[in-house]
């Protein structure tokens, strides 16, 4: 029986390494491992984008509750409803103050018409925990004048459970170009203890 040799001298001598032994044993496939790992970690970074995203929805849903939380409260005070405007207050009930500077609003800006509002400014916007300030709301009915007020709006939670959004006080209206400083506060009263 006689052997061949190769075809080619050049192929055997590639199918040799440097140490002149024959053609390596073939390894277990790598490939299939590196794909499951790719997999896995398209996999992760997915989970992670999904719960950053609803994170990040729900977060800025709070935005909007505050703002439609002020509107309503608005459209209540247009409409000449004090008691629609308290029910919108936490707390305030149990203030004369409040409640008698909540029956002037309604009575003085009540008008016809639907409520825009023009500009909100608010000191507690896009906190993660929990907070509280003064919200300045420009708002009108219709094509009326430019009314401006103050909010005491105050934030419970942080941004990983979900906030809340409760409005505690509403100032009488202040000139136009004017913000919310110390001096246009509406008065904040506290509530004696229990017992006293």
């Amino acid at each position: 029986m006689s052997v061949q040799p190769p075809k080619d001298v050049h192929e055997a001598a590639r199918a040799r390494d440097a140490f002149g032994r024959g053609p390596a044993a073939p390894q277990p496939r790598r490939g299939a491992r590196q794909r499951r790992r790719w997999v896995l970690l398209i996999g992760v970074a997915l989970v992670i984008f999904l719960a950053i995203s609803l994170w990040l929805a729900r977060f800025l849903s709070n935005e909007n509750t505050e703002r439609d939380a002020i509107a309503s409260l608005l459209r209540a005070q247009a409409a000449g409803n004090a008691a629609a405007m308290l029910d919108r207050l936490e707390g305030c009930r149990r203030l004369p103050s409040c409640v008698s500077e909540v029956q002037r609003d309604a009575q003085r800006e009540r008008a016809a018409g639907g409520v825009q509002i023009l500009a909100l400014s608010s000191p507690t916007a896009y906190s993660l925990t929990s907070a509280k300030g003064e919200t300045r709301v420009a708002w009108r009915v219709g094509s009326g004048k430019p009314v401006v007020q103050c909010v005491v709006v105050e934030r419970a939670g942080n941004g990983l459970t979900g906030l809340s959004i409760v409005l505690q006080r509403i100032s009488a209206p202040i000139p136009n170009e004017s913000d919310c400083p110390p001096g246009s506060k509406p008065p904040i009263i506290e509530e004696p203890e229990e017992g006293m």
